[in-house]
């Protein structure tokens, strides 16, 4: 395994990566990463197309490709030309569950803008999903490796599991943390795991390396959620690009409200059920409910959460030696537990 542009130990652990350093180190690659997209969605039919750069103009923070090419020069300090095309397949599978998701949830935003569905209806966009796993996975084929395509095939069963697992909870007012934990590691945590560990196997990482990214993304997949579950109450919906308190009103229940559910108080139990049931905030109002929350104390506890799997994230990066990458990789899940949207 190549080693370069190390430092010492000592510095490495202490200075922490700004987000735009790192980014920096993966600028021309995402920019690589944008063009494969474009020349993949350029064969399809016009209609798909048009979709698809729709999609593809929404933005996002492209955490998920830029962690697999941080694996990838991590391991061998370059990026491979099958890092890129990598990268483009998970930005591809992650819009897919996106669109699938809105579906579901029948979300009208995303991302600030109308949702595919919202634009086009329910069947053109489940096609528009299937079209990019399916391309996706065509990518994935001819890259002729079964580490890979074992990789993806594992994450996407987990994938649905997850969805299937939290639509069979809709409404259930008394899921538990550990239930909740499970379907963040199947319907989130497994596509960060599975980017990570894409890079080790493109970059040509050992066994052991490719396991420590796998553990590595995973724990930073589950902490990005569980911030996403606090952000849900904190944040506002300029930031999140769609409405706050969005998971409640849906009739789900996320860690900070899991932990209220948790205390027992009846008056408390019967407003958020009450919610539940009536999908919105009619009887009891969104500012009720945030003011409980705040008041609480279970946000700081839905943190503390998340920050005990940024710290097992940082741990799995032991076994490689001091370099930028690693710097980078290591400043990830600490940003992660401070975003603010």
């Amino acid at each position: 395994m190549h080693t370069p542009l190390h430092m010492d130990a000592p510095e490495m652990e202490d200075a922490r990566m700004p987000p735009e350093e790192i980014f920096a180190l993966v600028h021309a690659d995402l920019e690589l990463v944008e063009e494969e997209f474009e020349r993949q969605i350029a064969e399809a039919s016009p209609v798909v197309a048009s979709i698809a750069r729709y999609l593809q103009e929404g933005g996002g923070k492209r955490v998920r490709p830029t962690l697999l090419m941080l694996a990838s020069k991590l391991v061998c300090g370059e990026t491979p030309a099958s890092a890129t095309r990598m990268a483009a397949v998970m930005e591809m599978l992650h819009m897919a569950t996106l669109m699938h998701d809105d579906i579901i949830d029948e979300a009208r935003v995303r991302r600030g803008r109308a949702s595919a569905n919202a634009k086009w209806g329910n069947d053109v966009t489940v096609l528009i999903g299937d079209w990019l796993y399916m391309t996706a996975f065509d990518m994935s084929l001819r890259e002729r490796s079964f580490e890979i395509l074992e990789t993806l095939t594992r994450m996407t069963r987990l994938m649905v599991e997850g969805e299937i697992m939290q639509l069979s909870l809709i409404g259930n007012s008394r899921i538990t943390e550990d239930e909740h934990l499970e379907i963040v590691r199947r319907k989130t945590a497994h596509m960060f795991s599975a980017c990570a560990e894409a890079g080790a196997i493109v970059g040509g990482a050992t066994r052991e390396e490719r396991q420590a990214l796998a553990r590595y993304g995973l724990s930073v997949g589950i902490a990005f959620q569980l911030i996403d579950d606090v952000l849900d109450f904190v944040s506002t919906e300029a930031k999140l690009g769609k409405p706050v308190v969005n998971d409640l009103r849906e009739g789900k229940l996320t860690l900070p409200l899991i932990y209220l559910m948790e205390e027992g108080n009846p008056e408390h139990r019967e407003m958020i059920e009450t919610v539940m049931r009536e999908r919105g905030f009619e009887t009891v109002k969104r500012e009720e409910v945030l003011r409980l929350i705040d008041e609480s104390g279970t946000l700081a506890r839905a943190r503390a959460s998340a920050r005990r799997y940024t710290d097992e994230a940082i741990e799995s990066l032991a076994i490689f030696p001091p370099s930028r990458f690693r710097q980078a990789l290591l400043s990830v899940p600490r940003f992660i537990i401070e975003r603010e949207m």
